[in-house]
């Protein structure tokens, strides 16, 4: 599983591509604001890589209970995309 945060897309893109090469499946997961940017890896991957046959086979879409600095929970939206070989 490929956890998207804050660093570049493109270090994304190059992990999910290394444990393509060693597994069947990857899923990239990522929370809040960084939803689009995991959307962007998969879809990186998928079409730029289109000659390789990446495709994307199942995407969850889902919330978390957080618990703030505040004290008060709150609902963060959750992404993850399936990512598999054909």
């Amino acid at each position: 599983m490929i956890f998207v945060g804050t660093k570049p897309i493109m270090t994304y893109v190059t992990a999910t591509l290394t444990q393509l090469s060693n597994q069947s499946f990857v899923t990239i997961k990522a929370r809040g604001q960084r939803i689009t940017q995991a959307v962007d890896v998969s879809q990186m991957i998928v079409k730029r890589m289109n000659t390789v046959g990446y495709k994307i086979k199942d995407v969850r879409i889902s919330s978390d209970s957080l618990l703030s600095q505040d004290g008060k929970t709150r609902n963060v939206s959750t992404i993850e995309i399936d990512i598999t070989k054909e």
